[in-house]
């Protein structure tokens, strides 16, 4: 019995989410998009991202080390820009390299050669375009772009979303302003209420004083009349 046997690749080191750097682009505003990187194996694997336009990215963290199985989080920020690309168009990449390292490695301790091939160490590569998005792209866009492309009509569904995220939480900001200034508004009207029924509790304790007054004022003059009247004669 022959048995064959086939050269199956084996699989990454890391595995990234999203394949692509989205940012939604605006005048004078930063953008950032979230990278996934996850070890894929049960060795500490080392990772680094490289960019063809440092001076227009921030990229946190860098470099780092991943356990095994272990992922973390890559924010790569695209700076505020004063004037939109042509057609919307970005010709700017990444690059995410990989390789194994000792299991008590630390990203500091990492070699300076680390991540170069003239090392003999086995570098993975994994390139990453960029796509900038416009935050007036409307739904009939999206449409279009899912019937020709569907990874595309999905970015712009999901940059939709995002929009409307926007929109309902101003609107809850808004709302909940309104309802302070209600409450507050109710409050003042309370207020008023309380010093208004004082008021005509104060004026009517001062009327009936008055009224108290005049009446004793009446008896004492009665009395004072009959005393100093004559007496009557037989």
């Amino acid at each position: 019995m022959v048995v064959t046997t086939m050269n199956v690749p084996s699989k990454q080191l890391i595995f990234v989410h999203p394949d692509e750097l989205k940012f939604q682009f605006e005048l004078e505003r930063q953008s950032f998009c979230d990278l996934k990187v996850t070890n894929n194996t049960d060795q500490n694997v080392a990772f680094k991202v490289k960019t063809t336009s440092p001076k227009r990215y921030y990229v946190r963290p860098n470099t780092g080390v991943l356990h095994p199985w272990d992922s973390c989080v890559i924010r790569v920020t695209l700076q505020a820009q004063q004037e939109y690309p042509p057609d919307m168009q970005c010709k700017d990449k990444f690059l995410l390299q990989s390789t194994i390292v000792s299991p008590n490695s630390d990203v500091d301790d990492l070699p300076q050669d680390t991540f170069n091939k003239d090392s003999g160490r086995t570098i993975e590569e994994c390139k990453l375009r960029v796509v900038y998005v416009s935050p007036n792209s409307t739904q009939g866009n999206a449409e279009d772009d899912s019937a020709s492309k569907p990874g595309r009509g999905l970015n712009a569904q999901g940059n939709q979303s995002v929009e409307d995220k926007q929109t309902l939480q101003r609107i809850k900001e808004e709302r909940d302003a309104a309802v302070r200034q209600t409450q507050q508004l109710q409050q003042e009207l309370e207020i008023w209420r309380r010093r208004s029924r004082q008021r005509k509790s104060n004026s009517g304790f001062s009327c009936k004083f008055s009224l108290f007054v005049a009446i004793i004022g009446i008896m004492l003059g009665i009395l004072l009349k009959l005393s100093l009247s004559p007496p009557a004669t037989a």
